[in-house]
């Protein structure tokens, strides 16, 4: 992953992220504000139907303005402005807050204007099973008095859990407000997983390609030496030493092929590939590469099979990546193939597709294993026998120059059965 995409998943993923937040900030302070505005609503009508009810039963006329006044959030003082029953007021109260619904603990004091105090308070407690429990206000609860000294003969009421009843009514809104911030939280730490996983990928990233840029003056230097071995006369008269040199330079050459397969292939990764296109003759390019792949397959004492039907074979393409692809396939197909190899080649004509096809009779894939095979460094696990070389990046290079070209790169697998891969080439 590119320090580009990390940068845009980052910030992209901030963004949804806060924009997120800042919506669910916005509905819970509206949700908050409308549920204020319903308690106030429905305090207000009760606390009036209750004064009316009062004056009817005292009787008196209630002032034609001015009659509730709210103080605090939860804090509402009633002027009737006649003397009235404390005991009366009590039982209107619980009717009216009943009819409206208010299933809530309050306190009510009346004010005596002799001491001007709030006197004669008590605290109604609803619960379902016995609508309401009555106790006296203790002296540090008094309700207190109205900052208007003309003001006489009124009543306080105050809902001591306003706040937790309302939050208990956005119990909703509060659910998915956790769930966001959860989600908050698992990006938060996502994105420092990433960060880290990244930072690990690209120490391992430079510790390949150093260990490997290291491993090319000893190859080298093997591969000069190797070179004079084979060309003193000494050595060839001796079979035995002669041989021993040939294996030698074989490897050495094995050897410096996988290592310039990484040093290729962490170019690939650090600066997007640029392609030589080309319009190319696929049946002509196949024809011309056949001796070189043909001597593998013979080496291995198996066969190679041409089956170039393709009428029309012009293609757009870079010569030396799709030259390496063709090696790698039929490379994969020996190395995998149990017994004598039997590799077809196959060129065909299909729709505005030109595909090409390297079948082997190997040993074949798993199904669970046929998604990661194109994966960097991915070899199927065969316990702890690995009978074939390689470091796992064949198919990771094939899949990579053919993501490059916008070609379709297709597996088909059996175990037991070999192995094709299909690689489809729009020509228009």
């Amino acid at each position: 992953m590119t320090n580009r995409i990390v940068r845009r998943v980052i910030v992209l993923g901030a963004i949804s992220m806060l924009s997120l937040l800042a919506v669910q900030t916005y509905w819970v302070l509206r949700t908050w504000d409308l549920q204020e505005q319903e308690f106030n609503r429905k305090v207000t009508q009760a606390l009036m139907d209750a004064a009316n009810d009062l004056a009817i039963a005292t009787p008196f006329d209630l002032p034609p303005q001015d009659l509730i006044d709210r103080l605090s959030s939860n804090y509402y003082v009633v002027n009737v402005d006649n003397p009235f029953d404390p005991n009366t007021l009590e039982f209107f109260l619980k009717k009216s807050f009943e009819n409206q619904g208010l299933h809530e603990d309050f306190q009510y004091g009346v004010f005596d204007c002799s001491n001007k105090q709030m006197v004669t308070g008590k605290t109604i407690k609803y619960n379902k099973a016995k609508p309401f429990g009555v106790s006296n206000l203790q002296a540090d609860e008094a309700l207190p008095p109205h900052n208007k000294s003309e003001l006489n003969y009124y009543f306080g009421v105050r809902f001591t859990d306003k706040n937790a009843n309302i939050l208990s009514n956005m119990w909703i809104v509060i659910v998915f407000t956790a769930l966001m911030l959860i989600t908050l939280a698992f990006f938060i730490y996502s994105m420092f997983v990433i960060l880290r996983q990244k930072q690990l990928s690209e120490l391992q990233r430079d510790f390949i390609n150093n260990m490997t840029h290291e491993f090319k003056t000893p190859i080298s230097t093997i591969n000069i030496s190797t070179d004079v071995f084979l060309g003193n006369e000494k050595i060839k008269e001796d079979s035995r030493l002669d041989r021993y040199a040939h294996i030698i330079k074989e490897q050495v050459l094995r050897l410096n092929t996988q290592v310039e397969k990484v040093l290729q292939l962490a170019k690939i990764e650090r600066d997007k590939i640029e392609l030589n296109l080309e319009e190319l003759n696929l049946t002509e390019l196949i024809k011309g590469v056949s001796p070189t792949i043909e001597m593998k397959v013979n080496e291995a004492k198996g066969t190679l099979h041409l089956d170039l039907a393709a009428t029309h074979a012009l293609v757009k393409a870079d010569r030396l990546h799709l030259t390496n692809i063709v090696h790698n396939l039929v490379d994969n197909g020996v190395k995998y193939s149990k017994g004598t190899p039997e590799i077809r080649v196959s060129l065909k004509n299909e729709g505005n597709d030109l595909v090409l096809s390297v079948q082997d009779n190997g040993i074949g894939i798993a199904k669970e294993h046929q998604k990661h095979v194109f994966d960097k460094f991915y070899r199927v696990p065969t316990g702890n026998v690995h009978n074939v070389k390689g470091f796992g990046l064949g198919l990771f290079y094939v899949k990579t120059i053919c993501k490059e070209h916008k070609w379709k790169l297709n597996l088909h697998s059996e175990p037991g059965k070999g192995t094709t891969i299909e690689i489809r080439m729009p020509q228009r």
